[in-house]
């Protein structure tokens, strides 16, 4: 899947969810370090839950922290 969205300090990114090569995103490394930093920790996945513990192979898991903490804009499957 394709996501597009801002950063915090308003930098536009362009990710592929699952990267290639077993890498968790593709197209901005800003992107690849958040997830980076962020893997083991909890995520929600909606709204109200489940909680799960952010894996790098984990999409559902992926995009819900770039929902958390980037304006994401658009997601095509």
């Amino acid at each position: 899947m394709m996501v597009t969205g801002t950063l915090e300090d308003g930098s536009a990114y362009e990710v592929q969810i699952p990267g290639p090569n077993g890498e968790p995103v593709a197209g901005s490394r800003r992107v690849r370090a958040m997830v980076e930093q962020h893997a083991g920790s909890p995520v929600l996945l909606g709204p109200l839950g489940p909680r799960r513990a952010l894996g790098p192979q984990d999409s559902a898991a992926v995009l819900a922290l770039l929902r958390q903490e980037t304006s994401v804009a658009e997601v095509r499957r």
